[in-house]
């Protein structure tokens, strides 16, 4: 881990295409800015955890009947269970 110390206003560049700047320091409270290519995603790390489990937890319930459901949806057709 690369560790920075940084004044209000000042910036630190990422790959040359990420930007990221203190905009303000109030007690313990930083306050950035991120200047980021529309493709790059940025996510607060604790939202981010929460896809992933959230994610972890849609692929382990038995999702069969759904992937069958949505066949239905798209071919008008209704598929026996086997």
């Amino acid at each position: 881990m690369l560790v920075l110390s940084r004044k209000t206003g000042e910036s630190i560049t990422i790959d040359e295409g990420i930007v990221v700047t203190v905009l303000e320091i109030r007690g313990d409270s930083l306050k950035l800015g991120i200047d980021a290519p529309a493709y790059v995603p940025i996510w607060r790390t604790e939202v981010l955890e929460d896809i992933k489990e959230q994610n972890r937890l849609a692929a382990s319930k038995d999702n069969d009947n759904d992937v069958l459901r949505i066949g239905e949806l798209l071919s008008g057709k209704k598929h026996e269970k086997q």
